[in-house]
């Protein structure tokens, strides 16, 4: 069981806090934590008080942080344009700007840095940071689940300062003219935790379960401060003015409910460090810090349409902190606890990524990771939850499954438990019978957060896409669950915690049993594993397998030769016969013959099987260009050519075990060994045994689950990955690989799944030009997915931005632990032949 402190020093460099960034992106995330409390740094390659911050569509948000030295009078802009509330003409204080000495960021973390001048010439400046923490935390769903950041500031030197933090109630509305009322909460402190004070503010009227340009009309911004810090809200000049004069407010509070920018009220605190006093020691003090939080509260979260009809769902926190007011407290104490999780994911992230890519892949994976579960909110009960998505962006659907799925790569390397519960809504639903059609939904609400489904069967009409994806996840969380030993994991937090399972829960992934591990209280259980994940993926599939046997049988009709439909690059538009969407479907098939295996229905295994054998024969004769060079956009586009990303599906679920386990092929089998199959396994770093099999030692098989028969025989031929990655090769741009043939844009979440599975020499020059993409482009708003691959690298419209789908930029490093670990020197070779 792996412990939290542990992680491998195969590079220590790299692990010194929060490393330096290799990419300078246009947007950082500062605030994530779900669709509704999304506060992003807009302008990341500028001084920050360039600019307001921005909730993900691009709008300003009021947050607003000032420095002042008292021995100067002299106040600094941090963060937002509070100096557009001060007089360049005051008597009583100057203004004047720190220098900026750049942002560095990690999976959970941003920090901004900022150098302060000294009050006498020849002193040292005094060195201030704000780091935002939004923690992702994968072996507690507990703490992922709550909705709420950190901000600390940190200061370094030997002179006075004081600082100012401001919010507004662009927080809790989209509308600038709604009407807010705020007030200021003391909590009695509990125990030995520190008191806090907290402002809340919320719209007068709230609109529950309504958006206005996206942003949240209903709920509540907590933002909280330990009691030793001063307080006041009031006309956000007028706050900023008294703070640049005097270094500090009056603790008190405008009564005076307002519009959001009517003389604008905003919720301020302030804190005065006293670095230069001569302290009972006789020494002074260098460092110091103060934390605040913001959180912000929804309950409902969504409405669903779950088996028992249309029900609010709260929020998952619930559960366990049954007041706002505890939930606060509980998340303001466990800042340590919190932290430490989000290094040891961020830490071992680093790690991973640098061994599997390069510097590049370390930043571009950090960036991926708040921004994927930064569209989701967890909802129900430990007994059975459920996380809610949106798609940012591109249409505001509600859990879209071709959004799910180009994400599920971050999940698998992640946490597949979460997976599990962005998947469950959907079964649900369907199993229910509120869903008509005989494939499987794109959506479950045509508008987050009304997850009010299509009981007309008229939602978006992707047939062969969902069906497939939906087959080829339910076959990856099977198999994440399906491991002997912690090596052999999925995901190396699957092994943290108990080992507990509850085979009387209503849901066979339960969140019933949390416990201690390393000191640190509330870690899920373990996720399978042994006995425990058999009897898991058994119960699970038994009660949903009607629906996969349908998917299936919808696709044995419709996948070989697809016919004018969408995929989940819709906005490519309809096209039939397409031969990444047919090769999606045959792959899907081929997955319900092993979900069948693990339930061992053997004619259902043995008729999707032979199925699926007879289809992918023929879709080499309809998809491949004449000369064998490379697969067709379609089948009857005769000279087009498309990234041909349904391969990583075959080499994630282990149908290509000449890439996920050598030793296991057949000697029978009528492939060569080709470039993908060297190397060893890659076991989770923290082990020695691990350790050692990096130096050289033999992997041994891996030993199939029970029920479960090893796969032999490569699925789809060797070779159709060998012509892909070449002509990848021949047809690359500036910025990466285009999508196909039609157009010179491209989608990163593909590029990625695509480079997986080329040649090592491919695959550096996509990560390379992606990085190089994000150096220059000119988009400027959170990580895009869709981007053009030439001119300025900008949006090609739409305009896709802030999307989740870009957890699939984690599919190197799921590939690697998919089938009890890949290769580790899968693409070590320099050239193909």
């Amino acid at each position: 069981m792996r412990s939290f402190g542990v992680i491998a020093t195969a590079s220590t460099a790299l692990l010194a806090g929060v490393a330096q960034a290799a990419l300078t992106p246009p947007v950082l995330p500062l605030i994530v934590r779900n669709p509704y409390l999304s506060t992003w740094l807009g302008n990341a390659r500028e001084e920050p008080w360039k600019k307001w911050p921005m909730f993900w569509t691009g709008s300003e948000v009021g947050f607003a942080i000032l420095a002042s030295t008292p021995d100067t009078n002299t106040v600094f802009p941090l963060l937002g344009r509070p100096q557009d509330s001060l007089s360049e003409r005051a008597k009583d204080y100057n203004i004047s700007y720190p220098k900026y000495k750049g942002a560095t960021y990690d999976a959970s973390v941003t920090n901004l840095s900022y150098a302060i001048p000294a009050p006498s010439r020849g002193a040292d400046d005094l060195h201030l940071t704000l780091s935002f923490l939004s923690p992702v935390t994968p072996s507690s769903t507990l703490r992922q689940s709550l909705p709420a950041s950190y901000l600390n500031i940190y200061v370094d030197g030997d002179f006075d300062i004081d600082v100012y933090v401001d919010v507004n109630g662009q927080w809790v509305s989209g509308n600038r003219g709604n009407k807010i009322e705020w007030k200021l909460h003391r909590p009695e402190p509990v125990g030995g935790a520190e008191p806090l004070k907290t402002w809340i503010v919320k719209r007068q009227i709230e609109q529950e379960l309504t958006e206005w340009s996206d942003q949240a009309e209903w709920g509540q911004l907590h933002f909280s401060a330990p009691t030793g810090v001063r307080h006041e809200s009031g006309t956000s000049a007028v706050l900023r003015q008294r703070f640049s004069r005097t270094g500090t407010l009056q603790n008190d509070n405008d009564g005076s409910f307002r519009g959001i920018m009517d003389e604008e009220p905003v919720f301020a605190f302030s804190k005065s460090f006293r670095l230069g006093n001569i302290s009972s020691l006789g020494k002074s003090k260098t460092s110091d810090s103060v934390m605040f939080t913001i959180a912000h509260i929804q309950d409902p979260i969504v409405q669903y349409a779950s088996a028992r009809g249309l029900t609010y769902m709260r929020p998952l926190w619930k559960s366990w902190f049954i007041h706002d007011e505890e939930m606060i407290r509980y998340h303001y104490g466990d800042f340590a606890n919190a932290d430490a999780l989000a290094r040891n994911y961020s830490d071992q992230l680093r790690v991973d990524a640098y061994e599997s890519g390069s510097e590049n892949y370390v930043d571009i994976v950090a960036l991926s990771a708040r921004q994927t579960m930064g569209a989701t909110s967890f909802g129900g009960t430990p007994e059975a939850p459920l996380l809610f998505l949106k798609e940012i962006s591109s249409n505001g659907n509600s859990q879209t499954v071709d959004v799910i799925f180009p994400a599920w790569p971050f999940f698998l390397y992640t946490n597949p438990r979460w997976g599990a519960y962005l998947l469950q809504p959907l079964i649900e639903h369907q199993l229910s019978g509120q869903y008509p059609n005989n494939y499987s939904m794109h959506d479950l609400g045509y508008h987050f957060p009304n997850l009010t489904g299509h009981a007309d069967g008229r939602d978006e009409y992707m047939p062969v896409e969902e069906c497939g994806d939906m087959l080829i996840m339910g076959l990856s969380l099977v198999n994440s669950l399906s491991y002997n030993t912690d090596a052999e994991s999925q995901s190396i937090w699957s092994t943290v915690g108990n080992t507990n399972y509850h085979a009387t829960s209503e849901s066979a992934f339960a969140l019933t049993s949390l416990g201690m591990h390393d000191g640190i209280s509330d870690i899920d259980d373990t996720w399978g594993g042994g006995t425990k994940g058999v009897k898991q993926a058994q119960k699970w599939l038994r009660e949903s397998y009607p629906l996969w046997k349908k998917w299936t049988g919808y696709l044995v009709e419709y996948s070989l030769e697809p016919h004018n439909q969408l995929c989940t690059d819709d906005f490519a538009g309809w096209l039939a016969l397409q031969t990444n969407l047919a090769l999606k479907g045959i792959v899907g098939i081929k997955a319900m013959s092993e979900l069948a295996n693990v339930l061992d229905y053997k004619d259902d295994k043995n008729e999707y099987q032979n199925i699926s054998e007879t289809y992918i024969e023929k879709w080499q004769e309809f998809g491949m260009s004449r000369d064998g060079s490379h697969a067709k956009l379609a089948y009857d586009w005769y000279g087009s050519w498309t990234t041909l990303y349904s391969l990583y599906a075959d080499a994630v679920l282990c149908f290509h075990p000449s890439i996920t386990n050598e030793i296991l092929v057949s000697e029978e089998s009528s492939d060569e060994p080709d470039f993908h199959a060297a190397g060893n396994l890659q076991h989770p770093l923290p082990l020695e045994k691990a350790a050692k099999n990096r130096k050289g030692d033999p992997q041994h098989p891996i030993k199939p689950p029970p029920e479960r028969k090893p796969i032999t025989k490569n699925f789809i031929p060797d070779h159709i990955y060998k012509v892909q990655s070449k002509w990848y090769a021949a047809v690359m741009q500036k910025y990466g690989l285009p999508l196909d043939s039609r157009h010179l844009y491209t989608k990163s979440d593909w590029e990625f799944e695509a480079a997986a599975v080329a040649s090592k020499s491919v695959r550096s020059d996509i990560l390379d030009r992606v990085a190089n993409w994000l150096n220059e482009t000119v988009t400027d708003r959170p990580f895009t997915d869709l981007y053009n691959t030439e001119g300025n690298g900008g949006f090609p419209g739409p305009n896709f931005f802030a999307r989740p789908v870009i957890g699939g930029h984690f599919a190197f490093l799921t590939l690697e632990r998919a089938c009890g670990g890949t290769a580790a020197k899968a693409f070590e070779f320099e050239n193909e032949e």
